[in-house]
């Protein structure tokens, strides 16, 4: 049986009236209690205008206005930096665990997503990205479906391409906790993953392709990593 997602919240929860920090800057970031808060407009050639505006490192928002086309713009994200980006390996590690809430607008083209770095962070040899998918609105991963992952009650398409994978969940989860270190294990064990990777950013956020021709609004109202 697949479990039901939690509905959008008209009242959310929390809500991020008064802002500690706002940026529409393309590398605009925060830093708070221990993460960092990051608008990461990474495609700048592409990507139209966006103002974060955080009241914590698990309270904040974004408003996007992306162009109608399938290309990732933007990731706003709030991450956990491991010894300065530098990490730590992976066997090190007894619990690696994440919580979430995350709300996307429901148009355009998105997903909202975990994007784990292991073995370096960004293009370099030997780095590996992987990805949690928890909603998507008409994206699709890079590279081939190869399997299947159930946890938690949940199924997952996997996607893996050449030091890629992502882990797409075939039903819509707006909130929850996710067993981050036994997605890396199993995907470890289909040798998608090198033995043992330094595991050295961990991070949460939305995607952006396109906000159907408007601005678009994503709401992030928790997150934390577990590592020990």
């Amino acid at each position: 049986m697949v479990p039901t997602p939690t509905p959008p919240s008209t009242t959310p929860v929390r809500g991020c009236r008064s802002p500690e920090f706002t940026t529409s800057e393309p590398d605009g970031g925060w830093s708070d209690g221990g993460y960092y808060v990051h608008n990461n407009m990474w495609n700048t050639d592409e990507a139209g205008p966006e103002t974060l505006r955080a009241c914590a490192y698990d309270n904040w928002y974004v408003d996007s206005s992306q162009p109608d086309s399938t290309s990732v713009k933007t990731y706003p994200n709030v991450h956990k930096d491991i010894n300065d980006l530098n990490g730590k390996p992976f066997n090190d590690y007894s619990v690696i665990r994440s919580t979430f809430a995350g709300r996307g607008p429901g148009v355009g083209i998105y997903d909202v997503a975990y994007d784990l770095w292991l073995n370096g962070v960004g293009d370099g040899a030997g780095v590996s990205e992987l990805m949690v998918w928890t909603e998507n609105l008409k994206q699709q991963p890079s590279g081939d479906k190869l399997a299947t992952y159930t946890a938690g009650g949940f199924t997952y398409d996997v996607w893996a391409d050449d030091g890629y994978v992502a882990f797409v969940s075939r039903s819509t989860q707006y909130s929850g906790s996710i067993d981050l270190k036994a997605m890396i294990a199993w995907a470890i064990g289909k040798g998608l993953i090198p033995p043992n990777p330094t595991v050295n950013q961990i991070g949460y956020g939305i995607e952006f392709c396109s906000t159907g021709g408007g601005k678009a609004r994503f709401t992030l109202t928790d997150f934390s990593v577990t590592m020990s």
